[in-house]
């Protein structure tokens, strides 16, 4: 059981034991921090110091775990790969105060970790709330990154058209929506993780919370839950403050915490990237659909557009080798498809 612990200026915060962390499949990163507002924040950096540089973002409820497979291929390929853990995921501390988190706080931790690093000609991978993070980064330096690969997300603008089921999501996350009351107990976020990649179903997810029923998993379903379930270990509710945020800082919702304006100006100043960007998009995704992201990549010049049919909305972690595969093929083409 995590202690609760304050920072300088007051802020309580949880930290999950290292312990939580040990012998996750396919994940032997070391784990390397820097401080952000008196927070550990947590980030890996693989591969050779003088390699081409990739910047992965996750999104939520997710963390550095999603993207292993691309970083593994990306770094025997002879990529330097940095990924960070969002504050309140991953092994990133975790602040009890749900008003705490806020997109701009994310971005701005995000910020601190690049100055921090200083890297040059980056490529970005995003999704997910990866994507309002990650874009932010490039719009307001844009010399610092030289490729795009922009997987199901969004930036947030006038006319944006938020789909049924982002707006359910929305929904189920109030405090008497299905996950508000049941996230982590006694739905965990590794069970949740479980439907949305594809191994367990919807009637499972509701035996799980009605009848605390768990199914069987094979061998590497058991791994995969217990990766995402690893930065949550014995926080309780209090630990998961910002996985509830998230769906509760959309901008239709909250325009204020999910930085509206500032994600409006981010997509128009990406009007004007000339440089490569590469939609790898999954096809399944009822959250970001197919058709919004051909929409986007129309608005590139040089956009590259793959879609993987079967992938979902956590196309890393289904599609990681494929992803990074399409990556490495596309880069430095940027053929309209």
């Amino acid at each position: 059981m995590s202690t609760q612990m304050r920072t300088d200026d007051g802020v309580a915060f949880l930290r999950t034991p290292e312990a939580a962390f040990e012998a996750l499949p396919d994940y032997p990163f070391a784990p390397r921090y820097i401080t952000f507002e008196g927070l550990r924040l947590h980030y890996i950096d693989e591969g050779p110091r003088d390699g081409p540089v990739a910047l992965l973002m996750h999104g939520m409820p997710t963390w550095s775990f999603l993207n292993r497979r691309i970083i593994h291929r990306l770094v025997a390929a002879g990529w330097r790969c940095i990924a960070a853990d969002h504050i309140g995921f991953g092994r990133s501390d975790k602040p009890t105060d749900d008003g705490w988190y806020s997109i701009g706080r994310h971005i701005a931790a995000h910020r601190a970790l690049i100055a921090h690093l200083d890297p040059r000609d980056v490529t970005l991978f995003c999704q997910d709330w990866g994507g309002p993070i990650g874009l932010a980064q490039v719009a307001d330096r844009p010399d610092r990154f030289a490729h795009l690969v922009i997987m199901n997300t969004w930036l947030h603008h006038e006319g944006y058209d938020y789909t049924p089921a982002l707006r359910q999501w929305n929904q189920q996350w109030q405090a008497d929506g299905l996950f508000g009351v049941n996230i982590p107990d006694p739905l965990s976020v590794g069970w949740f993780m479980m439907l949305p990649t594809g191994r367990i179903q919807p009637r499972e997810l509701f035996g799980i919370i009605n009848e605390r029923r768990h199914p069987a998993l094979d061998a590497a379903g058991e791994g995969v839950r217990r990766g995402y379930d690893a930065p949550f270990e014995g926080l309780g509710r209090e630990g998961c403050a910002g996985v509830r945020r998230f769906p509760l800082s959309l901008p239709f919702d909250n325009p204020v915490g999910g930085a509206a304006i500032d994600q409006a100006r981010c997509f128009e100043a990406l009007r004007s990237w000339s440089k490569p960007v590469h939609f790898i998009w999954g096809g399944t995704d009822a959250v970001f659909t197919e058709a919004w992201g051909r929409q986007w990549a129309a608005t590139f010049p040089a956009a590259s557009f793959d879609l993987l049919p079967e992938a979902g909305h956590f196309l890393q972690e289904t599609h990681g080798d494929e992803i990074a595969e399409i990556f490495l093929e596309r880069r430095g083409v940027g053929a309209k498809t």
